[in-house]
């Protein structure tokens, strides 16, 4: 009879399983990944158990009762919109970014704003201590609040401490810190993070308590662990921002109770994370009169507007082959818009260089800001300066047509709002809607119209 394995090699990566190790990750592809891990012998006998020891069991669908429970309105207003409107009651949110971003900064103003509003708030820190906590606390202004703080990666003790308090909020920070005794492996390994997080899961949904859980990133960006871990949560957000720079964007990539690609926009300070209503105004605020090389573009993120200057600069190449640079979209959308403007508008780019990036370090990734990506490319060719109150939205075509894009009356109350007097749109959505005050709407079949019109 042959020996059963008590170990198995899996990948820290992706969570692919061997039986023996191997040098490259046949899933994932990563070298020097595999890790030797123990299997638990014992039966996995968990089941959907409630705090109150009621056992879960096998129902109609009539006879299943909804708890018409609202979503919860915290003091953040720009965290309130990424969820969708609010906390919902019972959903696990996982929040991810960079070392040092601000993640737990974020959810101790949270846990403050939730605690104000009555609920009761418990803070697990695997990564400091209490008296940590509470120092960052004190800078926060938020040291007088009543929210709990455990600092224990322990989860069976952590339940034992949950079933005490009966809280209506959790916070984990963070779920690489956390472990299992039931799983014989280290706390990060991918086992551990797994089974947590699926322990969590069933937590969260049997006890309708919200959790949050902050995820560590790899160096390529995305949430340390097993991608299953993504795909277990409710909500998904990246907190995103460069280091050196005090503004984050809060961004929503998964979310079962609301729009995905919301954004919220805070500006790091001293005494914690400041909201920015109107990110619009602060991606414009420092544009420059009588630049060439400059359009702006009013984009969706989400349900929100928002007003990006796309900044250009084309140059005669110094080399045979013209370099091609960008940041904040698609280098593949840049190559193509470029290449509409070579063969349709007759603009020869092929001998120069072209960088292009977006104000203020927000990505864009809609078809929607083909149009200013265009004309910010012209303008800096031409070295013609745009119209400071000018605006650009459409989807450009190879053909060099101008097509519709979605949400038009919406972009163009945001240009509106802030003082735009001209929005250049695709001919396509001119009907349909009411036109704000202030602002004239130019409807545009083909680039070339809007190249003449604008520059």
């Amino acid at each position: 009879m042959a020996k059963k394995k008590s170990t198995v090699f899996m990948c820290q990566e992706c969570g692919y399983e061997s039986a023996k190790y191997l040098g490259k990750c046949p899933s994932c592809g990563k070298w020097n990944t595999f890790v030797e891990e123990k299997i638990s012998q014992e039966a996995d006998t968990r089941s959907r158990v409630s705090l109150s020891k009621e056992v879960s069991k096998a129902q109609t669908i009539k006879d299943v009762k909804v708890e018409q429970t609202g979503r919860v309105q915290t003091g953040l207003d720009e965290f309130n919109r990424v969820l969708g409107g609010g906390v919902v009651p019972g959903s696990l949110v996982l929040i991810g970014g960079d070392p040092g971003i601000g993640k737990s900064t974020l959810l101790l103003q949270v846990s403050a704003e939730l605690n104000q509003i009555g609920g009761t708030v418990l803070y697990v820190t695997g990564e400091e201590s209490p008296s940590q906590i509470k120092m960052r606390a004190q800078r926060l202004t938020i040291s007088e609040t009543d929210f709990y703080i455990y600092g224990e990666t322990d989860l069976s003790l952590i339940v034992e401490t949950i079933e005490k308090l009966k809280p209506d909020y959790i916070i984990i920070d963070s779920i690489q810190t956390m472990y299992h005794p039931r799983i014989d492996s280290v706390a990060g390994s991918v086992s551990q993070v797994r089974e947590s997080t699926a322990f969590l899961m069933q937590l969260a949904k049997t006890n309708n308590v919200t959790i949050f859980i902050v995820g560590h990133v790899t160096k390529e960006g995305n949430i340390a662990g097993p991608r299953m871990l993504e795909h277990m949560v409710d909500t998904v957000l990246y907190f995103e921002g460069e280091r050196h720079q005090s503004y984050r964007i809060l961004r929503a990539v998964k979310n079962r109770y609301g729009s995905t690609n919301e954004i919220g926009v805070f500006e790091m300070r001293d005494t914690g994370l400041r909201e920015v209503l109107n990110p619009s105004e602060l991606f414009l605020e420092e544009r420059l009169e009588g630049a060439s090389g400059s359009a702006v573009v009013s984009a969706m993120e989400g349900t929100r507007p928002l007003l990006v200057e796309v900044q250009s600069l084309v140059t005669p190449t110094a080399f045979g082959n013209a370099k091609r640079t960008a940041s904040g979209f698609d280098y593949n959308r840049v190559s193509l818009i470029m290449a509409v403007l070579e063969q349709r508008v007759g603009l020869l780019l092929q001998n120069y260089d072209a960088y292009l990036k977006t104000a203020g370090g927000v990505k864009l990734n809609e078809p929607a800001i083909d149009l200013a990506i265009a004309v910010s490319i012209a303008s800096s060719y031409r070295e013609t300066e745009t119209n400071v109150t000018d605006c650009f939205v459409g989807e450009i075509g190879l053909t060099g047509e101008i097509r519709r894009v979605s949400n038009i009356e919406t972009r163009i109350n945001e240009a509106a709002k802030l003082g735009f007097k001209r929005i250049f749109i695709p001919k396509n959505n001119l009907e349909g809607w009411t036109v704000p005050k202030g602002i004239e709407v130019i409807g545009c079949l083909t680039l070339q119209d809007v190249i003449n019109q604008a520059l």
